[in-house]
């Protein structure tokens, strides 16, 4: 199974920028299609963007459309989750996930997880 590293998130002020990269283990990671998920303290974990293998069929939650871009590089075996105009509510531990099979929003579709990165947004 793929391991996933995720890393740049951090304490920023509302309005600022983030980029957030996700890194796999393996050489073969253009074959699996890559997801950005959140959990806010006391909430369920929630999609934010999702892009399948090529780089392609790009989509995004409502509440970060227009404001976060998902984009891979296959050769880096990296997913990267740049953010811009960022809210207070935007306040997660962000986790890049996995899937070899399903290109979905779901939680339960991925099977492959990291172990997230800490951003924090202040007013």
């Amino acid at each position: 199974q793929v391991q996933l590293v995720e890393s740049g998130g951090g304490l920023v002020q509302a309005g600022a920028s983030l980029t957030l990269s996700c890194t796999a283990s393996e050489r073969t990671f253009s074959d699996y299609i890559v997801a950005w998920f959140r959990q806010a303290p006391g909430k369920e974990r929630e999609y934010v963007a999702v892009i399948n293998r090529s780089g392609g069929g790009l989509t995004y939650a409502d509440s970060v459309r227009g404001r976060f871009t998902i984009s891979r590089d296959n050769v880096k075996n990296t997913v990267y989750l740049q953010m811009n105009d960022l809210k207070v509510e935007d306040t997660a531990v962000y986790y890049c996930a996995a899937s070899a099979r399903v290109f979905s929003r779901s939680v339960s579709a991925y099977d492959a997880w990291g172990q997230g990165t800490q951003v924090t947004v202040s007013s």
